[in-house]
C-alpha cells in the first residue's frame, strides 16, 4: 500500500495521506517523551511526506499540541492537515505529574466541557498551544456520557465554525462505535476518529458503523491501529490492549495471527496497519509514535507488500471476518 496516497475527507476539499501520525504518545502516554524527541518525531513524518497529524488537549494536558505545533511550525501551512479535539478544557492546578495513563504532566486538569463557550475556548486555547493559524479538522472528543449536549450544543458550534471557514471539517473521536453511529444519523459530520474498534483484534465497527459512514460520506480515521500497542509488541504478558494489560485470550488471538504472519513473511505491524486501510470508508490510519524511528517503521509497514493469500488464510482461520475488505493484489 502507498502510505502517501491522498484520500478525501467526506465531501470536503480536505485530503489526508493514508498514513497519518497520532500525537497521544508525544503527550507522555505510558512513557514521557522529551520535547526535542517529540519535535524530531514530527519532523520525521514531514520528511517522509506524511501530511496528516492528529493531537488533542487531553494528550499530555497540552504537551502534545505544543510539541506537534512546534514540529509543524516551519512547514508551509497548506502542506499538512492538522486535527485536534474539543470537549475538554484545561484548568490550571497547583501541581501535576501523573494522571491515569499519562506521565510527566504540566499543572493542568482536563475538564469535560461540551458547551458552546467550552468549544470556543478549547479551539482558541488549542490554537495558542499549537501556534498555528487554524485547525483543519475538529473532533468532539470522548462524549460517551454527554451525547445530548454534544449533539445539541457542541455540534452546532462546530458547524458554525465550519460554515465560517474557521475549521474545514468536523467530526467526533471515540473509543467505541455505537455513539459514532448515533452521531452519523443525527448530525452532518465529515469524519470520525474511531479508536481501536476496527483492527485485527477488534472488528466491532465493521457491520454497522462503517457501512453507515460509506452511505453518508463520512470518512473514518483509524486511531489505535495497534490496539494500544499489543499489535506492535512481542506479545508477551504485559502487552497493552485498550490501555491495560492484555487478557490471556487476547494474547492468544494475537499469537494465532502472528503464526500466519510468520508463514507469509508479513510483519504483524504491517498487517495491523494495512487491514484497516483496505476498507473504503477509511481515509487514514494514525498510529502513534514516540520517536523518528517509529515513524519511519510505520511508513515501511504500510509500504510492505502483502499477498492476497495472507488475508485469505486469516479469513479461513476465522481470525478476521469473511466480509472484511482486504487487498486483492
Amino acid at each position: 500500500m502507498n502510505p502517501l496516497e491522498l484520500r478525501q475527507v467526506g465531501a470536503t476539499d480536505v485530503q489526508v495521506t493514508s498514513l497519518g501520525l497520532g500525537g497521544a504518545a508525544l503527550g507522555g502516554l505510558f512513557t514521557d517523551v522529551a520535547e526535542a524527541t517529540a519535535i524530531e518525531t514530527v519532523h520525521a513524518g514531514l520528511e517522509l511526506g506524511v501530511k496528516y497529524f492528529d493531537t488533542a488537549p487531553l494528550y499530555g494536558h497540552g504537551k502534545s499540541e505544543m510539541y506537534v505545533g512546534e514540529g509543524l511550525g516551519a512547514a508551509p501551512r497548506d502542506s499538512f492537515v492538522l486535527s485536534s479535539k474539543v470537549g475538554r478544557v484545561l484548568d490550571r492546578v497547583e501541581s501535576q505529574g501523573e494522571t491515569g495513563i499519562y506521565v510527566g504532566l504540566p499543572p493542568f486538569e482536563a475538564v469535560f466541557d461540551f458547551s458552546r463557550d467550552g468549544i470556543l475556548r478549547s479551539i482558541d486555547e488549542s490554537l495558542g498551544r499549537l501556534a498555528l493559524d487554524r485547525i483543519d479538522i475538529a473532533f468532539i472528543h470522548d462524549p460517551d456520557d454527554h451525547y445530548e449536549q454534544a449533539i445539541g450544543e457542541a455540534f452546532p458550534t462546530l458547524a458554525d465554525l465550519r460554515s465560517q471557514g474557521v475549521v474545514r471539517a468536523i467530526g467526533a473521536g471515540m473509543n467505541q462505535w455505537e455513539t459514532l453511529a448515533r452521531f452519523a444519523r443525527d448530525g452532518d459530520f465529515d469524519c470520525f476518529l474511531l479508536a481501536g474498534r476496527y483492527t485485527l483484534l477488534d472488528h466491532s465497527g465493521l457491520d454497522e458503523l462503517l457501512p453507515l459512514c460509506e452511505e453518508k460520506r463520512i470518512s473514518i480515521m483509524l486511531g489505535g491501529p495497534y490496539n494500544s500497542g499489543i499489535l506492535a509488541s512481542d506479545l508477551r504478558p504485559g502487552s497493552k490492549y485498550f490501555y491495560q494489560d492484555a487478557p490471556n485470550e487476547v494474547l492468544e488471538l494475537a499469537r494465532r495471527i502472528q503464526l500466519i504472519c510468520d508463514r507469509h513473511g508479513v510483519p504483524l505491524k504491517a498487517a495491523a496497519l494495512q487491514f484497516g486501510l483496505a476498507h473504503p470508508a477509511v481515509a487514514s490510519t494514525i498510529p502513534g509514535a514516540r520517536s523518528p524511528e517509529e515513524v519511519r517503521e510505520n511508513f515501511a509497514m504500510v509500504n510492505h507488500p502483502i499477498a492476497p493469500e495472507f488475508w485469505a488464510e486469516l479469513k479461513s482461520a476465522e481470525l478476521i471476518p469473511e466480509h472484511a475488505p482486504t487487498q486483492t493484489g
